[in-house]
């Protein structure tokens, strides 16, 4: 068999990915050492049951906001798009009905908090940014929208840009790959870092986060692959965040289900941080946090 091409990589421009974002709020996210991004979703109808919140109950929100705070959480990210798969196309205005009071609620009572949203509509984030928002995260990687770079080269926001094929609703029938899934990211990745350094003015914008979309579009076997080859998306020069947290890939291997995956996840995101990982987007806060303090205790940071 032939050997897969390479993939050229020009090496990072201007500022390089520095382990910080920062936000033009004034809001800082350090990420010298790896840190939690804890999710809440403002959704009926999200993959696992105990993430979902209603959108009219801000005191559930705000209660788990609080905890996750205390428990160590670095930044929170909300959502009001349901990206599961086969989860419903909703229109913008229903994702912003969803969307902006929570966001709302949650820079009113935790001002200095780094809050993530979760969408990949440009004019959703353009009011999520407007309203307090510190970082898109965008499961489209600039894909679903063709607004997206444009806006986050405009408003000058932290981005977290994710790989996957299709939609939420289309993407369970795309998980196939003509060449090597690793080979395939990096140049996906290379190509939307240029689209978003051309719409920048040609400067490269360092505050961009690198996700591979584990479950979006890939099959087990390619998501544990991936998991496996992390570190071969350093070259990029990008920090990366994985989404790993009671997904497929932990609980039907084990016969389980998202409700009872805790523990498999805690062992996923081990290799995910000897990986490189550096922001886990996770349910369950303090128990990524122990895991990255015991890491950092025992020299791997």
């Amino acid at each position: 068999m032939l050997a897969s091409p390479p993939v050229l990589l020009e090496p990072p421009q201007n500022q390089p990915f520095s382990n910080s974002l920062r936000s033009p709020h004034g809001r800082l996210l350090d990420l010298r050492q790896p840190q939690a991004m804890g999710i809440l979703n403002v959704t009926p109808d999200s993959f696992y049951p105990g993430s979902r919140l209603g959108p009219a109950d801000e005191a559930a929100l705000l209660h788990r906001a609080e905890t996750m705070l205390a428990a160590g959480a670095a930044a929170l990210d909300v959502g009001g798009y349901s990206s599961r798969p086969g989860a419903d196309d909703i229109s913008p205005d229903e994702e912003k009905s969803r969307l902006l009071p929570a966001l709302a609620a949650l820079r009113h009572a935790f001002p200095a908090a780094f809050i993530s949203v979760d969408t990949f509509r440009a004019s959703v984030a353009a009011e999520a940014v407007a309203a307090g928002a510190d970082l898109i995260n965008d499961i489209g990687g600039g894909t679903l929208d063709a607004n997206m770079l444009a806006t986050v080269a405009r408003l000058q926001v932290p981005y977290c840009l994710m790989h996957m094929k299709g939609t939420p609703q289309t993407m369970r029938a795309l998980a196939h790959y003509d060449e090597d899934i690793v080979l395939t990211l990096l140049r996906f990745f290379r190509d939307q870092l240029e689209a978003l350094r051309q719409a920048n003015g040609g400067l490269a914008p360092p505050d961009v986060l690198l996700d591979p979309g584990f479950g979006f579009a890939k099959t087990p076997a390619h998501n544990h692959e991936l998991l496996r080859r992390l570190p071969e998306l350093a070259p990029l020069g990008h920090g990366l965040l994985v989404g790993l947290s009671r997904k497929a890939m932990v609980y039907k291997p084990l016969g389980l289900g998202p409700e009872t995956a805790l523990n498999g996840t805690t062992a996923l995101h081990v290799l995910a941080l000897q990986g490189g990982a550096r922001l886990l987007r996770v349910h369950d806060v303090a128990e990524a946090r122990q895991t990255i303090e015991l890491l950092s205790a025992g020299g791997r940071y």
